[in-house]
């Protein structure tokens, strides 16, 4: 039985990035501000596989449990400060 994973290292973005470069499991991000700010969610760096549409998401906490083989990556546009939680291994 696979267990849900709860914590993981936060990373905070303001602009595009790598949440991290080894695989394993995004767990979620919180929006600290944003107007009229999107994210898309990619397994893999800034040319890898979407794995979310684009999410214009509000203040607050974000779920989005997703396990990401090759690292995970959040392209960010617009104003938005996101950070994300993301367990590897």
């Amino acid at each position: 039985m696979a267990q849900l994973q709860q914590s993981g290292m936060p990373t905070n973005l303001s602009a595009s990035g790598s949440v991290s470069l080894a695989s394993g499991s995004l767990i979620g991000f919180y929006v600290n501000s944003t107007s009229t700010g999107t994210v898309v969610v990619r397994n893999g760096g800034s040319a890898g596989t979407a794995i979310s549409g684009t999410i214009t998401p509000a203040i607050g906490w974000h779920a989005f449990p997703a396990y990401c083989t090759a690292g995970c990556y959040l392209t960010l546009a617009n104003t938005i400060d996101v950070t994300a939680f993301f367990a590897a291994g």
